[in-house]
C-alpha cells in the first residue's frame, strides 16, 4: 500500500497536503482500493465554508457511495473539476492528479495534529485485523 511520507492522514482515509495555510485533500490509496472502480465524484462548490469533519463531497464506486470529509475547518477555495469527467483518476493517481479540494484553513496549526504516514500505516493495519 502506498502511503507517502509528505502527507497527513485521517481515520476516514483522507489525505491532506499542507500548502501555505491551505490543505489539498484527497482519499488514500487504501480507500480507493476498498471502494473499487470509481465512477462518480462530487465536491461542494468553491466558497463553501466547512467545519472539521463536515462532508465536502461524495464518491461513488461500483461497490458503494461514500462521503468525503474535511479534516480541517475552513473554506473551499479550489476544486478538481477534472474529476467530474474522469473520476477514474482516483484509482490511477489518488495522491496526485485526483486531489479533490483545496481548503483555506481557519486554524492551519491544527493540520499538524493529523496522522503522519507511520501512524496512518499502523492505523490501517489495525483496521484490517
Amino acid at each position: 500500500m502506498n502511503i507517502p511520507d509528505n502527507l497527513k492522514y485521517t481515520k476516514d482515509h483522507e489525505w491532506g497536503k499542507i500548502e501555505n495555510g491551505r490543505l489539498r485533500v484527497g482519499i488514500t490509496d487504501y480507500a480507493q482500493k476498498e471502494l473499487g472502480d470509481i465512477v462518480f465524484v462530487e465536491v461542494k462548490a468553491v466558497g463553501t465554508k466547512l467545519k472539521s469533519g463536515d462532508t465536502i463531497g461524495t464518491i461513488e464506486s461500483v461497490k458503494a457511495v461514500s462521503d468525503i470529509y474535511t479534516p480541517v475547518s475552513g473554506e473551499i477555495v479550489e476544486i478538481n473539476t477534472a474529476l467530474s469527467d474522469t473520476p477514474e483518476l482516483v484509482n490511477q493517481d489518488c495522491y496526485g492528479s485526483a486531489w479533490m479540494a483545496v481548503i483555506l484553513m481557519d486554524e492551519p496549526e491544527k493540520a499538524g495534529t493529523l496522522m503522519d504516514a507511520a501512524a496512518y500505516g499502523e492505523y490501517v493495519k489495525s483496521e484490517a485485523k
